[in-house]
């Protein structure tokens, strides 16, 4: 979930003000939060080639660059400013490998690997490994990552943001542009739909670890 905001309104006063230790420390403090989006939003074939970290650090270093001009007239809360730089170093990313005319574009999107609460496959994790246990993970995620592409984007995107993110429905409508009522249904009806896709067995696993 994202920082807590009146920690970062303070942090902003104080950047406003020009101390450079708060500018340092509005950029670091989002970093986690930040990588979980884009990790969340890389296609596999990027993702073997790509680090999420590393998309993220170029858009701290763009922040960086253009926070001045954000302090001056905020177009947007400050999280959701960060968010939008990222998912558009995320879309040069795409497109610089789609000019390496590899076929990025079809291939499966990966959902957070390094983050077990957010890894649909760790959701069937039991107490040690073992090699059954192994296929089933392997099965839940392969079912998983296929439902969420047959998801249309709306509902695929709160599905993201609640899960993987770890977002609050308020914090996704904010990001979305709605009252908290109409996130809280895009979730409900994104929910209904990978009953569906999924079946009730593996759907009850995915929903024992909540949004």
């Amino acid at each position: 979930m994202w920082p807590d905001q009146d920690q970062t309104g303070e942090l902003l006063i104080h950047a406003r003000a020009g101390e450079e230790d708060a500018v340092g420390q509005l950029l670091t403090r989002h970093r986690d939060s930040l990588v979980r989006m884009v990790r969340s939003r890389l296609s596999r074939g990027v993702a073997q080639r790509v680090d999420a970290s590393d998309i993220v650090q170029d858009a701290l270093v763009e922040a960086s660059r253009r926070l001045d001009d954000y302090l001056r007239d905020p177009p947007m809360p400050f999280h959701a400013w960060l968010r939008q730089l990222a998912r558009d170093r995320l879309v040069d990313t795409f497109r610089r490998h789609l000019a390496d005319k590899r076929n990025v574009a079809r291939e499966q999107p990966l959902v957070a690997r390094d983050d077990s609460a957010a890894d649909p496959a760790a959701l069937l994790r039991d107490g040690g490994p073992s090699p059954s246990a192994e296929v089933l993970k392997q099965e839940f995620a392969q079912r998983y990552q296929a439902a969420l592409e047959q998801l249309d984007e709306t509902s695929r995107e709160i599905v993201l943001m609640r899960h993987h993110e770890q977002l609050t429905n308020t914090q996704a409508a904010e990001l979305l542009g709605v009252k908290p009522p109409a996130a809280a249904m895009r979730y409900l009806r994104a929910l209904r739909r990978l009953r569906e896709l999924l079946g009730d067995d593996s759907f009850n696993s995915f929903s024992q670890r909540g949004g």
